[in-house]
């Protein structure tokens, strides 16, 4: 299995992690709340779990323009 993260802005892929070799234990999902599980952690139909982040960039983008928080979409 696979995890991959994806900006949830720009949908660029961020990662990708082999869960062969990594603990999901250890990746701290257990923290989050069932709302944001839902909305940030996604398996696939071939096995792989797909993780919603930011990206740098988009990081970024918002840091610099603080009113982009109220759009649904700022990329374009």
């Amino acid at each position: 299995m696979k995890i991959r993260y994806f900006c949830r802005h720009c949908q660029n892929q961020v990662g990708e992690l082999d869960a062969k070799h990594v603990d999901v234990s250890q990746l701290g999902f257990d923290l989050l709340n069932d709302q944001d599980q839902e909305q940030m952690v996604h398996m696939t139909t071939n096995g792989n779990m797909d993780i919603t982040t930011i990206c740098d960039s988009c990081k970024e983008s918002l840091d610099d323009n603080p009113h982009y928080h109220e759009l649904d979409y700022f990329i374009q």
